[in-house]
């Protein structure tokens, strides 16, 4: 039995606000439904941050992701350029919340669930031209009909516009403000002195906290309508941290590959992968297999699981299956992708269709 892979547990630290000084509770419009749901959610993340849900699944090993990174940095070349630094320039929504503002980020990657990267986009432009780009106070207090109407043209507009209201006020509630820059660098809080002489014991001193990169997760988390593949995306793509997110791309080559067991779930996937994946191959192997899966016909359910494709040639020379048992891999990887729970998905309501 391979040994269980843990991540050494980080000190906890209260969640901290723009000014240094401990968040406030939050407060929201149905605090009892809100509360159990924030809850459950970092139940889970707690429970899956420092142990696999899988802890004797080995897969993928760290030559087995480094492999495939390779593979597919050799197949994909105009994927596997450098990391850059997030860009005042870009728009969150199309890159996935790489922006140097957490708080933008977060509202871009909200805006990019469930849609193409070009509807996200337009409706990106659309709540900038309405209110005016991150002005966060002009979209909490705007009437929710005229957030909609902004952002319509990235689908599920009426949810979407309820989650970021939501979001905005909680934040503000929180912190005094509409920013979550205090995850992106450190804050500075008072503490008291213990030792020293007895001019200087028991007074306050400044000293700077970075939040973890758990901390972090937990913080973004636990805002309602923002899941683990969200969070992960901004601690990827803004705060430059060493996250791997797990969207339906990702999840369904994870199941090609062999990476995760049958009975995982995108959430307990991106949990388990998150762990088993090298820090220095996350960035770039996310990236590059989500460019893959959405790229690359002959590993799609919707091609019969056949033709041309640089990881079931991997896969058949490494493990040797056969051509159809590859077909039936890749059919069942894409039912599976469709069929299990995203904790970040948000679902249609009947005036969103």
């Amino acid at each position: 039995m391979p040994p269980k892979l843990k991540r050494p547990r980080s000190p906890t630290i209260p969640p901290l606000g723009a000014s240094g000084a401990p968040a406030t509770a939050p407060t929201t419009t149905d605090p009892s439904s809100a509360s159990a749901h924030r809850g459950k959610k970092l139940k889970l993340l707690a429970s899956h941050s420092v142990t696999s849900p899988f802890p004797d699944f080995a897969h993928p090993t760290p030559t087995e992701a480094a492999q495939v990174h390779a593979l597919l940095s050799a197949t994909h070349p105009d994927l596997a350029a450098r990391r850059r630094p997030p860009s005042e320039g870009n728009n969150s929504a199309r890159t996935c919340g790489s922006v140097p503002n957490v708080l933008e980020s977060l509202v871009g990657t909200i805006l990019s669930q469930n849609t193409s990267s070009r509807n996200s986009t337009a409706a990106k432009r659309g709540l900038d031209a309405a209110f005016g780009r991150n002005n966060f106070a002009a979209i909490a207090q705007a009437k929710r009909e005229d957030v909609v109407e902004a952002i319509r043209t990235g689908g599920l507009a009426n949810k979407k516009a309820g989650v970021i209201q939501n979001v905005l006020h909680e934040v503000c509630e929180r912190h005094g403000g509409y920013s979550l820059q205090h995850l992106a660098g450190a804050s500075v809080i008072s503490v008291k002195t213990e030792g020293g002489g007895a001019d200087t014991k028991g007074k306050a001193k400044a000293a700077a906290v970075v939040a973890t990169d758990e901390e972090a997760m937990a913080e973004l988390v636990s805002y309602d309508g923002v899941g683990p593949k969200t969070a992960s995306c901004v601690l990827l793509f803004c705060l430059g941290r060493s996250s791997f997110p797990v969207d339906t791309h990702v999840f369904r080559l994870s199941r090609i590959l062999g990476w995760v067991p049958s009975k995982a779930d995108r959430v307990t996937a991106q949990a388990h992968l998150d762990l088993r994946i090298p820090d220095d191959l996350k960035f770039g192997l996310h990236v590059l297999m989500v460019g893959h899966g959405r790229r690359c016909k002959g590993c799609k359910g919707s091609s019969g699981g056949k033709g041309e494709c640089v990881l079931k040639r991997w896969l058949k020379e490494k493990k040797g299956p056969k051509e159809e048992e590859l077909v039936a891999v890749v059919a069942h990887a894409e039912d599976d992708a469709a069929d299990v729970g995203d904790a970040d998905a948000i679902k249609p309501k009947s005036e969103d269709t």
